[in-house]
């Protein structure tokens, strides 16, 4: 990873053009499709490429700044409002970090009213979740330990679980009903759990193997292994060197029923696919019960759903995140839409005491104003950009990297943003596969968007001068993907040099890098 000192070279002119730029509105000249007698040769090149004929009937917006200055070198459509996808993210991990701060950890607490004795509580045992996106099984586990320790052996009550902390809206304004069975749109609680440490929250891990020979049923495992959901396995073993992507496994709607379906060949490896659960409070508790039992405490009642009387509970034990902090490498690199979610109505209920999309993204749109975007041209419809309600500027978004420069915690934020061309995946994330082995590589930081009709890319790059750049490019609606565009945007400003001007390399108009193993454009597919 790079580690320059770009802000604090540029620190006085930053303090001053940058700021005066981003909140007095600095007027800015849209560069046209056709070469002007004014053009520079960065708009020169950058028109050659957004030229491309996939534009043809479609919209694209890229806008380019000097991150130092603020100085515009290129404007195309900036002040369009287009559908970002998870540039989204942008907003609301800014919003966070500013609002809630590195430091903010959410917790889960385990509660009682009654009384203890003899190791016997006489009474309910509370689950209260307050919103925690990173809760794994081995902290309901650690947990369960420490009522262990604590001397509880048994509990004549129920298991309550509570995730009141957030209302009970679990999926955002206008996600698809389609995607309801699939991970990255998985149901918002303020108590749920990820099965791994890549902290897809509400979502259980289905592996399968094939069987001993051709026919035999398919081999499957939950993970973690819970009480709640039901598998229902029709699938079979196929022959050796079959397709592996006919085993199909989701969820019922509304049921926590899910099908494995389809063939898998004779010798095939482990396969490993993420699937939502409904109402993932149970599910949560659930798996702590069954730490509870590893313990040997016994709980004699059923798990309900209801609210922790918290003016005569006492805590017993208390389980803490991570700081926001170390969150943001899994929320950004990896693009996390739960995180987003968990985040926004987190940042709802701690500055307006209301736990809703609509209390958290009107914290959002507050804290992003202060930074020069205009909220009046914008529109937040959710955290995460999973909602193709959004609608952002180039502006705003370019408005926003240049100003946040200035935070204390920008290097940590900045440092979050995916890679390009790094394959470590907690480094490169969704841009692992991406402008690898060019001059964007290592170099260019930028959040990630993709929604069918919609690729975005916003973030920094280094020019080869060594001027920081800020940037934002989105394209919608078009109809064969602009996505190797993007890419040689991105190159070709990693490329430039004002003493030696290259040429813009023309995209592949075929599908490149990790986009070709995906049969949709969703970057949250686990194979993208």
């Amino acid at each position: 990873m790079r580690h320059s000192s770009w802000v604090s070279r540029r620190k006085l002119i930053a303090a001053g053009v940058v700021l005066a730029a981003v909140a007095g509105g600095l007027v800015v000249q849209s560069t046209g499709s056709s070469a002007q007698a004014d053009e520079t040769a960065l708009q020169t090149e950058l028109n050659k490429l957004l030229n491309d004929t996939r534009y043809v009937g479609s919209q694209v917006e890229l806008v380019v700044r000097d991150a130092g200055t603020g100085e515009v070198l290129y404007n195309r459509n900036g002040g369009s409002r287009l559908m970002p996808a998870s540039n989204t993210k942008l907003f609301t991990s800014a919003a966070a970090m500013g609002v809630l701060g590195p430091d903010f950890k959410f917790h889960t607490d385990v509660l009682a009213t009654a009384p203890v004795r003899n190791g016997k509580l006489r009474g309910d045992l509370y689950l209260k979740g307050y919103g925690d996106p990173t809760t794994l099984e081995e902290d309901y586990v650690g947990l369960a330990k420490k009522l262990k320790t604590a001397g509880v052996t048994r509990v004549d009550g129920n298991l309550v679980a509570d995730d009141s902390y957030f209302d009970r809206n679990r999926l955002g304004d206008g996600w698809s009903g389609d995607d309801e069975s699939s991970y990255y749109s998985a149901q918002i609680s303020a108590l749920t759990l990820a099965p791994n440490k890549e902290y897809d929250t509400g979502t259980v891990i289905v592996e399968t193997l094939p069987g001993a020979a051709v026919g035999d049923a398919v081999k499957s495992t939950l993970v973690p292994g819970n009480g709640v959901l039901q598998v229902i396995n029709t699938a079979t073993t196929s022959a050796a060197g079959s397709p592996t992507n006919a085993l199909v496994a989701e969820r019922e709607h509304g049921k926590n029923i899910i099908r494995i379906s389809g063939t898998y060949p004779l010798g095939g490896i482990k396969k490993t696919q993420w699937v939502t659960v409904w109402e993932p409070q149970l599910y949560a508790a659930d798996v702590f019960r069954r730490a509870l039992a590893a313990e040997g405490i016994k709980v004699t009642g059923k798990i309900k759903d209801a609210t922790t009387p918290l003016a005569s509970a006492r805590v017993l034990a208390t389980d803490e995140s991570m700081p926001l902090s170390q969150i943001l490498t899994p929320f950004m690199k990896l693009s996390n839409n739960m995180h987003a979610e968990h985040l926004v109505k987190t940042m709802g209920a701690v500055k307006k005491s209301q736990p809703t999309w609509a209390a958290g993204l009107g914290v959002v749109n507050e804290y992003v104003k202060t930074k020069g975007v205009d909220t009046a041209t914008i529109r937040l419809s959710d955290g995460s950009g999973l909602s193709r309600k959004v609608n952002v500027t180039g502006d705003a978004i370019t408005n926003l990297l240049l100003s946040i420069q200035q935070e204390p915690w920008f290097q940590t934020w900045y440092n979050a943003l995916p890679v390009a061309g790094n394959a470590e995946r907690f480094v490169g994330g969704t841009l692992a596969t991406r402008m690898a082995n060019t001059p964007a590589a290592n170099n260019l930081r930028a959040k990630t968007g993709s929604l069918t009709g919609a690729t975005a890319l916003g973030g920094f790059v280094t020019d080869k001068d060594g001027r920081k750049l800020v940037f934002s490019m989105m394209s919608n609606n078009y109809m064969i993907s602009p996505r190797s565009v993007e890419d040689a945007v991105g190159v070709l400003l990693a490329s430039w040099s004002e003493k030696a001007p290259p040429a813009a390399v023309a995209p592949s108009s075929k599908r490149s890098g990790a986009e070709s193993t995906c049969a949709t454009e969703i970057e949250w597919v686990k194979a993208c």
